[in-house]
């Protein structure tokens, strides 16, 4: 199966849940991690679930689903112990135009919830289509055991450090090669951080060759000439 990776940007959207147990939970957290506004739809919820409703976290419906509950939302995942009600859940949003995950149900998924390695900004999100969530597991392990700890506060700082090069160097290729050069180098916060310095008279050489360079039309005119 040929599946689009995405990331979707969920702050604010509304999503619903419906289900309180445990499958339920990992799905919550995920897109509260992602600052959806969550609302969850079950008879009944287990601790961590109810602890998030009491702390105003999500919004908790204590009953069944109904049909009409997906009304408005963007995204629904069906995270129930009873097929039929994940897929009746399934066939609300496929007609409601409502992004739909019913979980461990491949066939009655729009998406699949990956395996995610995070560090602060950093995602690496790793997906099986379903077929083997066991492998993608593995996978996330041993990526997650690989990557230092401290990769996420280096990505802020690379982050910094680009948006001053974007704000002092001309658009060109030479910019475009030190923004690949800085990516493989430690980066700070301080200003004398050895990477800030060769941005910096990076930038300096490369505005000065621009703007001695002649303009494209003045180059035009000397072909003529």
């Amino acid at each position: 199966m040929a599946l689009f990776p995405i990331f979707l940007k969920l702050t604010g959207r509304p999503c619903t849940v419906i289900g309180g147990g445990n499958l339920a939970e990992s799905k919550i957290e995920s897109l509260l991690t992602a600052n959806a506004r969550v609302t969850v739809i079950a008879p009944a919820a287990n601790a961590r679930i109810a602890n998030l409703a009491e702390s105003g976290e999500i919004s908790l419906l204590a009953r069944e689903y109904a049909q009409g509950d997906l009304a408005g939302q963007f995204l629904a995942v069906a995270a129930t112990d009873n097929p039929a009600v994940n897929r009746a859940v399934f066939a609300e949003a496929e007609a409601s135009g409502v992004l739909i995950n019913a979980v461990d149900d491949p066939p009655f998924c729009d998406f699949y919830f990956p395996s995610v390695v995070r560090r602060g900004d950093l995602q690496i999100a790793i997906s099986t289509a379903g077929a083997s969530p066991a492998l993608a597991q593995r996978l996330r392990k041993e990526i997650n055991e690989l990557l230092p700890l401290d990769t996420g506060d280096w990505l802020t700082e690379l982050g910094n450090l680009r948006r001053e090069v974007l704000q002092l160097e001309p658009l060109n290729k030479a910019r475009n090669e030190l923004l690949h050069q800085l990516a493989g180098r430690d980066v700070c916060s301080y200003a004398e951080c050895p990477s800030r310095v060769m941005a910096r008279r990076h930038a300096l050489r490369n505005t000065r060759e621009e703007a001695a360079a002649p303009s494209p039309e003045a180059k035009a005119g000397a072909e003529d000439a």
